[in-house]
């Protein structure tokens, strides 16, 4: 039964990675991208990956790209790399269905320990970092003119008062939301474990007892960085020393 649903679920994720090259392929006419794409398609998905990634060192990456190379590290059998590069592409486009959908495939094929996460966090993860920032500036200079024009009526409006309430509400809430982003279970130090075979430990030793096993593209949540060791909050609410070239940061 369990060989069945697990290749039902393969079957599933690559109808799902199939169907949608050709549609990424036409949406963006970089000649490096539908290189890329072409080479995946082909069948060629260690050229694929190099396309990809060439694009992202290059600063020229969106979310369909890390799509797309999630996608392409399936293929050559790389559960972390793969799951790193769907975190990244939701991290952009937290509305991404495939990434959304493959990730989660992925990551119950791979066995791989997720971080907790609280039910605000989850719902503010509705919402990009960036998009947050903008609505924050738009409610600054909103909240600003509201204060000057009221600062320079001679008599105060109860309409104007209201707003400047209601602008000051949306710029805190918004900047509650960043902060809480930024520094929750998926802000700027979520990393996912790449590495094979990887154990979180007591110390920064190899020797030193085990804490748990972390399988490929299991998150992680950097604190601190001792030399070539990462210390981290791990899935199950513990913590332990892993080594730092084991894990990727999501945030680029």
């Amino acid at each position: 039964m369990k060989t069945g649903t697990r290749l039902l679920r393969l079957s599933l994720v690559a109808i799902l990675f199939g169907c949608m090259i050709p549609k990424i392929a036409h949406a963006n006419q970089d000649p490096a991208f539908a290189k890329a794409n072409q080479d995946y398609s082909e069948g060629r998905f260690q050229d694929a990956v190099e396309g990809y990634q060439s694009l992202v060192k290059s600063g020229s990456w969106s979310a369909n790209v890390f799509y797309n190379l999630g996608n392409a590290w399936f293929r050559l059998g790389d559960f972390g790399e793969a799951i790193l590069n769907y975190e990244r592409a939701l991290a952009l486009d937290p509305r991404h269905p495939e990434a959304g959908a493959n990730l989660t495939l992925v990551r119950d094929e791979a066995r791989a320990l997720e971080l907790k996460r609280t039910g605000l966090e989850r719902y503010l993860q509705m919402g990009t970092p960036t998009q947050y920032l903008i609505a924050a500036s738009i409610a600054f200079w909103c909240l600003l003119f509201g204060i000057v024009r009221l600062f320079f009526l001679r008599k105060r409006s109860i309409a104007l008062v209201t707003l400047i309430l209601f602008v000051t509400l949306v710029f805190a809430g918004t900047i509650f939301a960043l902060y809480s982003l930024e520094n929750g279970s998926r802000g700027r130090t979520l990393a996912v474990v790449t590495g094979k075979k990887i154990e979180a430990r007591l110390a920064t030793a190899d020797n030193s007892n085990s804490v748990l096993a972390l399988p490929p593209g299991s998150e992680i949540k950097i604190l601190s960085q001792r030399g070539d060791w990462l210390y981290a909050e791990l899935p199950n609410d513990l913590r332990g020393w892993i080594p730092a070239n084991s894990a990727q940061r999501v945030r680029m």
